[in-house]
């Protein structure tokens, strides 16, 4: 597992496009294990800083509970169409995955506080053609990948 300024530090201009993904809207979407084992989603805020990527939620919601049960968790970016007669112009999707840790939550916020211990970082794209999905990802101690599909 990596912290945000790890991946950034490791991959710095990959690391800016997958957070120009995340910027681009107010609300991501956040997956997480019910106690049954089945996936929630989640609407979610995030905040980067401190070499951090944060989540905070509302006290006593079920995706609090999740990740007090079970920390594993996936983070997907808000997403935008395609540019009309131009597909390669998507500017793509960026996935994250990785665990919650707890940490102390300002005064102000009463329910629960969890930076990202990052497994995965993931960004699909379509290559210049707009004829291939391109995914790049990258992971602590392996580093980038580039995979392109038909």
């Amino acid at each position: 597992m990596a912290s945000w300024a790890e991946f950034a530090s490791a991959e710095p201009a990959f690391a800016a496009r997958v957070a120009d993904r995340f910027a681009i809207r107010k609300h991501k979407t956040l997956a997480t294990l019910r106690k049954d084992g089945s996936p929630r989603i989640s609407g979610i805020e995030v905040e980067f800083g401190e070499g951090e990527l944060f989540l905070g939620m509302m006290p006593a919601s079920r995706k609090l509970h999740d990740l007090q049960r079970d920390p594993r968790l996936a983070l997907h970016s808000p997403t935008e169409d395609p540019p009309d007669h131009h597909p390669a112009g998507w500017p793509g999707e960026a996935k994250i995955n990785g665990r919650a840790v707890p940490v102390d939550a300002p005064d102000s916020m009463q329910g629960g506080r969890f930076r990202i211990d990052i497994g995965e970082v993931v960004l699909t794209q379509l290559n210049d053609a707009g004829d291939r999905l391109v995914i790049e990802s990258w992971r602590p101690g392996q580093g980038r990948r580039r995979t392109e599909r038909r």
